[in-house]
């Protein structure tokens, strides 16, 4: 059971240690700065923090010595691409690492606003834009999905073929790609928009999945939050089949057990306009049979005038499946050693939470 959290916020990068009694926060890096996405490579143990500093742009670090110190690194670059304006990186909203290279090596791999792809096959010393899906012609129809421009945020290879690999733009759409990302297709076949006109809400280009995970342990299995609902996939993204929750379909976050394709938990909320939990109840639902039926689970979490609300990437279980923990836009963190049917709060007066990951 994994005893090490990551926590990016908007105001610094937390590190929590602990063992089944409880997480504390053991160490802070980039106090202040609002910090995007994080990652701990599983390969070489690096461990990258993407910040997003305002006026002085995204920037990314690095750490080769488990957090003892930290340099600066490159950021994906759209510098020489046409356009009007010229396209230019505001924020890196995802970071994964890749397959290992031909060379050994492995791959660092960033999801970006403005809705580009990159990979970087040295450490972020220089990255490279997938201009197979930069220059589809669908990106033109691609809009933001609650910021100015759209984004890629979720990336997600499948284990048994490293070529095989899946993201999220919001908005647009979900992409497979079966060659390391030269070559892409949208698959949104099931998925449907209900912030389009009628004629346009199956449009692929347009759709809005706020989050895609995959189950590790059957990697045909696909879950995506999606503006509207939920939605699951058992043919590797191909098709999707619309899923019904109570109290509510919207939300940001999915997590999905990692032996268990079965098991899936969300952070659901009320749409559009209103996001905030419903009736002011924090909850957290859970799948066990694929979808068929959900639970809410509230025991330990605020039950009444609670209006936290957890992002795309504020929830996050680790490799047992056991351990998971949540994050929320007030700066409370809730930890559940058991699937969710219990949660304690770890702390409820960190800066609004961006990311989670268990290392």
């Amino acid at each position: 059971m994994s005893d090490r959290l990551l926590v990016a916020t908007r105001k610094g990068l937390f590190e929590l240690r602990g063992g089944p009694g409880g997480l504390a926060v053991a160490r802070r890096w980039f106090l202040g700065e609002p910090v995007t996405a994080v990652l701990r490579d599983p390969g070489d143990g690096a461990i990258y923090a993407a910040l997003d500093l305002g006026h002085f742009g995204a920037k990314l670090h690095r750490s080769d010595d488990d957090g003892a110190s930290w340099r600066e690194v490159a950021v994906p670059s759209y510098v020489g691409l046409a356009g009007d304006p010229p396209p230019a990186l505001s924020m890196i909203w995802i970071l994964e690492a890749g397959p290992a290279t031909s060379g050994g090596g492995g791959s660092l791999w960033a999801g970006t606003i403005p809705g580009g792809l990159f990979t970087s096959h040295d450490k972020g010393e220089t990255w490279i834009l997938r201009r197979g899906l930069w220059d589809d012609p669908m990106r033109a129809e691609w809009f933001g999905g609650g910021f100015d421009q759209p984004g890629v945020h979720s990336i997600s290879f499948d284990p048994r073929d490293a070529r095989k690999l899946a993201i999220g733009v919001s908005c647009g759409g979900a992409w497979l790609s079966d060659d390391g990302g030269e070559r892409w297709r949208v698959s949104t076949d099931g998925i449907w928009a209900a912030y389009l006109p009628p004629e346009e809400r199956e449009n692929p280009a347009t759709q809005d999945p706020h989050r895609i995970v995959r189950c590790a342990a059957a990697p045909d299995v696909l879950w995506t939050q999606h503006h509207n609902g939920v939605f699951r996939s058992v043919d590797a993204g191909a098709t999707w089949r619309e899923i019904a929750i109570a109290p509510s379909s919207f939300g940001f976050a999915v997590a999905v057990h990692p032996a268990d394709p079965d098991t899936a938990w969300f952070a659901p909320a009320i749409s559009d306009q209103q996001r905030y939990p419903c009736d002011g109840r924090f909850i957290i639902t859970r799948t066990r049979d694929g979808g068929d039926s959900f639970e809410s689970l509230a025991a330990g979490l605020p039950n009444h005038e609670s209006y936290d609300l957890v992002y795309r990437h504020g929830l996050d279980v680790d490799e047992t499946g056991a351990r998971l923990a949540v994050g929320s836009t007030t700066g409370s963190l809730w930890l559940s050693d058991d699937g969710g049917d219990q949660w304690a709060c770890v702390n409820a007066n960190l800066p609004p939470i961006h990311a989670v990951r268990w290392i």
